[in-house]
């Protein structure tokens, strides 16, 4: 389903310039070849940046919607103008997929300034860029090159929090004394393997993970199969297009094994696991497979994840700037 809005008034156009940060409109037109010609390149920029109220890709019809286009002189298609902050601050005039890629790639890097600005809210309402251990030196937290939209799990309970909560910014209710309404976990479903799929923004260099899991300890009155519990061993595999299937994962060589014991936890309930760093240099995904968890339970429980390393250029620009790339640019 595209994210592009189509723009029908321009009452429209300008209530979408207030409610969201950046803007970037395609004023084109209909049986309009070059229009046409970039049209596909678009569309993917806009799967692959539109944020809600922060990034928004807007398509203007410059023959339907005269007044709009006309407001910011738009003369050539098609016309590529990013608003910020409800202002104009670049155009792109033509069907050159080149500069608008250029274009798009700045736009990103400004996106994730904004989101390492502004840290998600978290269930429990603190609002803090909450870590339950310390960053290595030299590393910084990287959580937030995670495309969170396209991340999947598999075989989790859809009654608690989804694959977002993991990634989320704030502390852990657990950790803040909630009743557990916040559901700002995830638990497997049917047994105790979890399959999570991370895709990046960014080709990464990957030097330790970090993961909290909190599973409830006051668990007299509970069947131990139906307690959550911490993972014990998991499996890493870099560099997947996709999500593995739990055979396909059991079968495979992995990246890395860990097998993690008590020890590895700390008092905030989370494991700080340094990562062969030689094998997790220029990855674009990330396969996280937890194969069983203490115990005899057959539930797992994470709460949160944090990727530790270094950001290297943005892989979609990499992908999208080969098409229709001019010879010699």
């Amino acid at each position: 389903m595209s994210k592009t809005v189509n723009i029908t008034s321009p009452q429209q156009f300008s209530d979408l310039l207030k409610a969201s940060k950046i803007v970037v409109a395609n004023f084109f037109a209909e049986s309009d070849v070059p229009s046409e010609l970039v049209a596909p390149l678009y569309e993917q920029l806009s799967q692959a940046v539109s944020r809600p109220n922060l990034a928004t890709f807007v398509k203007v019809n410059a023959q339907t919607q005269k007044d709009v286009a006309s407001a910011y002189s738009v003369t050539t298609l098609p016309t590529f103008i990013v608003f910020r902050s409800g202002s104009a601050v670049d155009k792109v005039q033509g069907a050159n997929p080149a500069k608008l890629g250029a274009i798009v790639k700045k736009l990103v890097s400004e996106i994730d300034n904004i989101d390492n600005a502004e840290p998600s809210g978290s269930a429990s309402g603190s609002g803090s860029n909450w870590r339950g251990a310390p960053l290595p030196r030299g590393y910084s937290d990287i959580t937030s090159q995670i495309e969170v939209r396209r991340s999947e799990l598999l075989n989790v309970d859809s009654a608690l929090g989804g694959v977002q909560v993991l990634f989320d910014g704030g502390k852990p209710s657990a950790l803040s004394g909630g009743d557990g309404a916040a559901k700002d976990w995830i638990e497997s479903d049917t047994d105790e393997q979890l399959m999570l799929f991370l895709p990046f923004h960014s080709m990464l260099k990957l030097h330790t993970l970090q993961i909290t899991s909190l599973p409830p300890t006051n668990n007299d009155d509970d069947d131990d199969d139906e307690a959550p519990t911490r993972p014990r061993t998991i499996k890493l595999f870099s560099n997947k297009p996709h999500n593995l299937g739990f055979d396909e994962a059991e079968d495979m060589g992995a990246t890395q094994v860990i097998e993690l014991t008590e020890n590895d936890w700390n008092m905030e309930g989370t494991a700080n696991i340094s990562l062969r760093y030689v094998k997790f240099q220029n990855i674009n995904s990330l396969v996280l497979f937890v194969v069983n968890g203490e115990g005899d339970s057959e539930k797992v429980r994470l709460d949160r994840i944090r990727l530790i390393g270094e950001a290297g250029e943005k892989r979609e620009m990499g992908k999208l700037e080969k098409i229709g790339d001019e010879p010699g640019e």
